[in-house]
């Protein structure tokens, strides 16, 4: 079969792979463009494997006038830029030893020993540049299916890499079919080996969560993780079932990696997945407004609010509630009418403090139709 994309017939694409091809090289694209572009799906990164060694890719580069980068070369990276688009291209590598975190590689001839090192079926179909399309490992009926398959025996491709088992649940939620279920045999070695995930730092763990929580719906893989307790190894305390509730009041909402986490909580959740400063504040004012009433949810939590009424309806089990919801948009505009200098003389120091917070109450309690007027009346 031949792939057909735009990305693949622009004319960067077709000078980076004349750039090799001219030297006697290989050129396939390889990985997440060709399994997206066969699906239809959006195309980020450019891949293309080769059995042009890096020092060759470099002369090739340098040759057709095109900026080469060494940016990996120890593994046999090297990035080219044409037309402002990055190609990383990688010499066909073989695995020479392996510890669980790092790989041992010599470079290879062929598209079938590059692909025999690789995790996923779905992940080792390559595109030459006039789009046909090869298949070393009969990727192609599982992407056709749904159906997310280690290369070889699964036990062996996840002690090459403990990464894989976080992969095989995140890419299970972006492309697997939930009608069709996980893969058994995947599953059971994913369980089988939850002690190789003590030796993943907690940078690639939090990486590897935060994109299985972005898919549109990662409840079907969470349960799975949650099942083979790979989800307990990496997360304490995690809890999966209400994701699918979430996930369903969500509707229309783009997906949230901070909201679904949220529901889902555990032990040490920032230290263990890594999160930004930034993502740790919002999912802390997350699970903070859970339990406030609509109006002071809405007032004191704007940003995050309804992200906090959609998990609090989630952990209930409840639908939402349009009028509960329409509280918490209200209280969401609202500003407080009374400011320190309206309060002062009279009242200084922790006394200022006191009745700023006591009149800001009685304004929230009143769903606040209190005028400034009658707040700083009663202040007294």
């Amino acid at each position: 079969m031949r792939l057909t994309a735009d990305w693949l017939t622009h004319p960067a694409s077709q000078a980076v792979c004349t750039a090799l091809t001219d030297g006697g090289f290989q050129a396939h694209f390889v990985g997440g463009c060709v399994r997206n572009a066969l699906l239809g799906k959006p195309v980020s990164d450019l891949d293309i494997s080769t059995d042009a060694r890096p020092e060759q890719t470099l002369k090739q580069a340098k040759q057709a006038g095109l900026k080469a980068i060494p940016t990996g070369i120890d593994h046999g990276t090297i990035t080219v830029v044409a037309d402002g688009i990055p190609f990383e291209i990688t010499t066909f590598r073989r695995d020479v030893d392996t510890d669980g975190r790092h790989a041992v590689v010599d470079f290879a001839d062929t598209t079938e020993e590059d692909a025999r090192r690789r995790d996923f079926t779905m992940n080792a179909l390559y595109a030459a540049p006039n789009g046909e399309v090869f298949d070393p490992v009969n990727g192609l009926p599982d992407l056709r299916a749904g159906h997310l398959r280690f290369i070889g025996d699964a036990d062996q491709r996840i002690r090459e890499d403990y990464l894989r088992i976080l992969r095989f649940f995140r890419f299970s939620a972006w492309y697997g079919d939930p009608a069709l279920g996980i893969d058994a045999d995947g599953l059971a070695a994913c369980a089988e080996n939850l002690d190789g995930l003590a030796q993943l730092s907690a940078e690639r763990v939090g990486s590897e969560m935060r994109k299985l929580l972005s898919a549109a719906d990662p409840a079907p893989a969470m349960a799975a993780m949650a099942a083979s307790g790979v989800l307990y190894a990496v997360l304490p305390g995690a809890q999966a079932q209400n994701l699918a509730i979430l996930v369903h009041l969500e509707g229309d909402r783009s997906p949230d990696p901070i909201r679904r986490l949220a529901v889902i909580g555990g032990e040490d959740v920032p230290e263990r997945l890594r999160l930004s400063n930034a993502d740790n504040r919002r999912l802390e004012a997350i699970q903070a407004g859970v339990c406030l009433d609509f109006p002071e949810l809405g007032y004191r939590f704007k940003d995050t609010a309804e992200d906090s009424y959609l998990v609090r309806q989630a952990s209930m089990g409840q639908p939402i509630d349009p009028d509960d919801l329409a509280i918490v948009h209200h209280a969401m505009q609202q500003s407080f009418p009374v400011k320190a200098a309206d309060l002062m003389p009279a009242f200084t120091g922790a006394a200022l403090g006191e009745r700023l917070r006591k009149l800001e109450a009685d304004w929230i309690a009143s769903g606040f139709t209190l005028s400034r007027d009658a707040l700083i009346s009663s202040a007294g």
